[in-house]
């Protein structure tokens, strides 16, 4: 049980530009929501709580001169659009206290759960309006053991991954005292083109189509519905070194000019998994939604730093059948394919065609479970977002040992993880129907 002893509103330390700031195209169509992560601090003999709390407003209230966009408010200004009014309103760092101790969450490899979840401020989205929601919330929760999570949940209209990580680890020196590594790029206007162009050599399949269904079904609003559940698979370096060399010993497939990364066969097997788990009847459609980092695909790659949303959700589908009875290189290949075709013509047109939509709002997430808004990509689809490339291992801000960082919470069916673990494992953080969920842990060890 989670207890709130505070809450703190953090404005910037220092008086910032009020102006109102260009959003993307690309963050038009981010959550509204905030994109929830925990880290878990091993307990400290030297730590005094009551002094990390100030050290963590000080901090934030410098770091956020820093960002300052983060201390603003989104406002809505027609089809769906929002605009970013910088204001200086500032975020909310809460204090609370738990009566679990950190060995509760270890003991359970830290799943995303409704215990992890309360480490997260929460905000009711239906009862405030969207120019009243900070952008950032923050909260501090002290263990009976002494040990320290940060839950954080961070505006997806303004952030990316790596632009939250570098919000975090600036964040971070400046609660050790040390001096700013790198400014933030924060001018969007880099993405804009005077005259968009929508491409007729691109398909931009993932915005103009609806996943596919379930063979049979008209809709998905019965597969919204059903009970989901999430699960902590963890890969040895070994192990991974396994998938890998699966998926390169079979170079009969396109895309083999250089030999399959971690993500092309991680993602591949569970793709595999996922769809026989399922019992995906042979003749139906899959589509692996797989979130594309384009910072260095853009000509000239957008400046060191950028601050923003700078992935787009790119998308390899074929049938179960194909899938299941190829080998796993036959899946590698596919996402390969996918995410090589996300070059700088390629980005420019799928901004050019969000700039033309007469309304964003319906291809705008709700990472809600449940929700009947918004894009879904459940059975018989899935989404893997990979953490690997990013430096989740640097919030170092004085409260002990970071022995763990990941997702608060899991939204959807279908919605996955790879996050980075020690010496060169990975963990899949994985939400799926319940009952697919056991046979599908039964394939991803034994078809390694």
């Amino acid at each position: 049980m989670v207890t709130v002893k505070a809450t703190h509103a953090i404005l910037p330390a220092e008086p910032t530009p009020n102006e109102i700031m260009y959003l993307s195209e690309l963050d038009q169509i981010k959550a509204v929501t905030h994109a929830p992560t925990v880290y878990f601090f091993r307990p400290s003999t030297d730590l005094i709580f009551s002094d990390a709390i100030q050290n963590l407003k000080d901090s934030f209230s410098k770091v956020l001169v820093l960002f300052y966009p983060l201390a603003g408010r989104l406002h809505e200004i027609g089809g769906g659009r929002l605009e970013l009014h910088c204001n200086s309103k500032g975020a909310i760092l809460v204090e609370a206290e738990s009566e679990s101790k950190i060995d509760d969450f270890e003991l359970q490899n830290f799943l995303p759960n409704a215990e992890t979840r309360e480490l997260i401020p929460k905000l009711d989205y239906r009862a405030t309006p969207i120019h009243e929601q900070p952008l950032v919330l923050v909260q501090l929760t002290k263990f009976s053991c002494g040990g320290i999570s940060l839950g954080l949940g961070n505006s997806h209209v303004l952030a990316d991954g790596p632009a939250a990580l570098h919000f975090v680890r600036e964040w971070a020196r400046f609660a050790r005292c040390e001096k700013i590594d790198n400014v933030p790029f924060l001018d969007k206007r880099v993405l804009q083109t005077a005259e968009p162009t929508i491409s007729s050599k691109f398909d931009h399949t993932v915005l103009l189509t609806q996943p596919p269904l379930l063979v049979g079904q008209s809709n998905n609003m019965e597969e919204r519905k059903k009970p989901t559940t999430v699960a902590m698979l963890t890969l040895s370096k070994e192990r991974i070194g396994e998938l890998k060399s699966k998926a390169n010993e079979d170079t009969s497939y396109k895309n083999t000019t250089r030999p399959y990364s971690r993500y092309e066969a991680v993602a591949g097997h569970m793709w595999r998994c996922a769809s026989k788990a399922r019992g995906h009847v042979n003749n139906q459609l899959t589509r692996l939604h797989i979130p594309v980092d384009f910072r260095n695909r853009m000509q000239p790659p957008l400046p060191q730093d950028y601050f923003g949303n700078a992935n787009l959700r790119q998308a390899a589908m074929t049938t179960a059948g194909e899938l299941l009875s190829n080998p796993l290189a036959y899946a590698s290949s596919k996402i390969r394919e996918a995410i090589e075709n996300v070059t700088d013509e390629y980005v420019r047109s799928y901004l050019a065609l969000i700039k033309n939509l007469p309304d964003v709002s319906i291809h705008r997430n709700f990472h809600t479970v449940g929700c009947a808004l918004g894009g879904f990509f459940g059975n018989p689809n899935m989404e893997i977002t990979s953490w690997t490339a990013m430096s989740i291992y640097d919030a170092d801000f004085g409260l002990g040992k970071l022995i763990h960082m990941g997702p608060a919470v899991m939204g959807f069916d279908g919605k996955s993880f790879i996050v980075p673990g020690r010496e060169g494992s990975v963990t899949v953080a994985l939400c799926l129907q319940t009952e697919h969920m056991d046979t599908f842990k039964k394939l991803f060890y034994e078809e390694l």
